[in-house]
């Protein structure tokens, strides 16, 4: 199983990239990290600066194909300059084109809104995002995690750091049936 991860140069909420990376690892997997710059991301403790982590691709250089899922750690700063860089978009958009499963976390969701995938599925985020998430067509709901299978692929979802166990058991399952 190898699993790619979106973040931008800097803004990521650690945690919600180390919990999840070390659950695809300890599954057996390839965490990859992927950004829209080469070098390393900067993770934050909420606004505090935290640890730094090596890119493994630039997003430009990949494609959804050779992964067999996404994950999309939030923070405020990450998915706001992911959904700012087309290449970031449009690579989160061949992965709902291919079939392939996502999860998003926090305020991840904010890159599937603008990548134009959140129209009739469910999903639930950080509650500050309900209301963009239903102005793009899709359900918002307050639950842990949300799995949405109302497209090809599957779509899991959560709301904030304390649901990563739910969060992770759940896409890990998604992720192990592709």
């Amino acid at each position: 199983m190898r699993v790619a991860f979106l973040m931008a140069p800097e803004g990521v909420e650690q945690i919600e990239l180390t919990d999840p990376w070390k659950a695809v690892k300890d599954a057996g997997g390839e965490p990859v990290l992927v950004s829209t710059e080469a070098g390393e991301i900067q993770a934050f403790n909420h606004l505090d600066k935290a640890d730094t982590f090596p890119v493994d691709e630039v997003v430009g250089d990949v494609s959804a194909q050779s992964f067999d899922g996404l994950v999309l750690p939030g923070g405020v700063a990450n998915p706001d300059a992911l959904r700012l860089d087309e290449g970031a978009v449009s690579f989160v958009r061949s992965f709902f084109d291919s079939g392939r499963p996502v999860a998003a976390i926090c305020h991840a969701p904010w890159i599937l809104v603008e990548a134009g995938v959140v129209s009739g599925r469910g999903l639930t985020s950080f509650p500050s995002l309900r209301t963009d998430i239903r102005n793009a067509g899709g359900t918002w709901v307050d639950e842990q995690v949300k799995v949405c299978h109302d497209g090809p692929n599957a779509l899991i979802t959560s709301r904030k750091p304390d649901d990563l166990k739910a969060f992770c058991e759940a896409f890990l399952t998604e992720f192990t049936k592709s």
